[in-house]
């Protein structure tokens, strides 16, 4: 079976596997081939509506990130006045989805039927999702990540958009679910074009924003999600570059620009380049609290070093392995440091990436310098300090054999408050300091 959206841009064409899709993508470069993968199996060890959930999160915690999806805590009885928030929950940065799973557990009826049995379902899972916001807002509760972490959720902090995710053998072709207005955003999705997000972006965040862009849009039929997200890519190829005063970030600095949703995966080039961004998140995952940090502030975070755009990790993972092969190439007790920084189109939050020859007392501390300069420095052109937050990732070789390199981070947010003489120091430090020249 063919068939050909009024764009002309994509068309899908089923096999023999009735849960296989290639997408056919017609470009300017050519006509491609993206093959939409089966959901993810079930759990065997679970019944069918559990194991979708399970499979569900499973998705979104492998592609995406597992601290980024939650569940409750602790189910509160039904007697002490609150309700059990049984739905699986994305969180990153101010945005947030409830996530309703339903599974047809019977074998599947005449599509009269199943169209029927899905609307009614699908009302069910935006009441519900509405009612678990609407808990929230009143009463927070505590979630535990994937990671098995707990982060108190006030409802309060977030911008909420309900998901229903169908997981159903055989969706009656054309099937538009409909429910009545929420209140906030909302969408449906097979679990197979959950899965074909995560997959395709790599990044919860991406997936998050992905969301509430489609939940703007008419609905369309279940099952065909990858034609609107190309659709959208498609677009967001063809947008001229925005007008952006390059100078916010400092003299010198350039526009980047890049299609929010990249054609091909994360990963397409081959070279593994975007894992990068994976790699540094799971260290900043992993590595241990020191002195008053908690486990929010590490979400913090996490969520900042999500933002990094899909269709640009590829590209500074390529040059984040470059400097990790340059920096120590100086002589010895020399150190070599090596910067790229990016600033958002809204101007709030700036992202610094940088390698530097070791890692010592000295290196953390100039490190941080580094970032608090360039936060004062960014937030002092664009006159929004309370609402601005810079990220600093620093890698810096090893050499026991044990791993490549030591992961760091630093965040800082606001106004500093920084003296006239911390200026001074760190400013006389970085804006005049001469580097060892790079070798050829």
């Amino acid at each position: 079976m063919t068939e050909q959206p009024s764009s002309a841009l994509w068309r899908f064409i089923d096999d023999a596997d009735p849960t296989g899709l290639n997408l056919v993508v017609d470009t300017p470069q050519g006509t491609h081939l993206r093959r939409i993968r089966p959901a993810l199996p079930l759990p065997t060890h679970l019944e069918p509506g559990p194991g979708a959930e399970a499979a569900a999160h499973t998705a979104a915690a492998t592609w995406g990130m597992p601290d980024f999806v939650f569940q409750q805590a602790t189910h509160a009885s039904k007697g002490s006045g609150r309700r059990e928030l049984g739905d699986r929950l994305l969180l990153t940065g101010r945005r947030g989805a409830v996530v309703q799973v339903k599974a047809r557990t019977i074998s599947p009826k005449p599509d009269a039927q199943e169209a029927a049995w899905i609307q009614k379902v699908a009302a069910k899972a935006m009441s519900q999702a509405k009612g678990t916001v609407r808990q929230l807002r009143m009463m927070p509760a505590d979630m535990i990540s994937g990671r098995g972490r707990t982060l108190r959720v006030d409802g309060n902090a977030y911008e909420w958009i309900a998901v229903f995710l169908l997981d159903h053998p055989q969706v009656p072709d054309g099937i538009v679910a409909t429910w009545q207005p929420t209140g906030m955003p909302a969408i449906a999705l097979t679990r197979r074009d959950w899965d074909f997000l995560f997959d395709q972006l790599r990044s919860t965040t991406a997936v998050l924003d992905y969301l509430f862009r489609a939940a703007t849009e008419p609905a369309i039929p279940l099952a065909r999600e990858p034609v609107r997200y190309y659709e959208f890519a498609a677009a967001d190829a063809a947008e001229p570059e925005s007008e952006i005063d390059t100078e916010s970030v400092g003299p010198g600095g350039t526009l980047f620009s890049a299609p929010l949703l990249p054609q091909w995966p994360a990963g397409a080039d081959g070279t593994n380049a975007h894992l990068m961004t994976r790699i540094m998140l799971e260290d900043i995952a992993l590595a241990p609290l020191g002195g008053s940090l908690t486990e929010a502030h590490r979400f913090t975070v996490l969520c900042d070093l999500d933002r990094v755009p899909v269709s640009a990790r590829a590209e500074w993972g390529h040059l984040l392995l470059e400097m990790l092969r340059d920096v120590p190439q100086v002589p010895d007790e020399h150190c070599k440091w090596r910067f790229r920084r990016m600033l958002d189109e809204d101007g709030t939050h700036q992202f610094i990436m940088g390698a530097a020859t070791r890692f010592d007392s000295v290196v953390q501390a100039s490190f941080s310098a580094y970032v608090q300069l360039r936060h004062h420095e960014v937030t002092s052109r664009t006159g929004r300090r309370e609402e601005s937050s810079t990220l600093g990732v620093l890698l810096t070789p090893r050499r026991d054999g044990k791993r490549p390199w030591d992961t760091s981070s630093i965040r800082v947010q606001g106004d500093l408050q920084l003296s006239e003489e911390e200026l001074r120091i760190y400013s006389d430090n970085w804006n005049g300091v001469r580097t060892t020249p790079r070798s050829a």
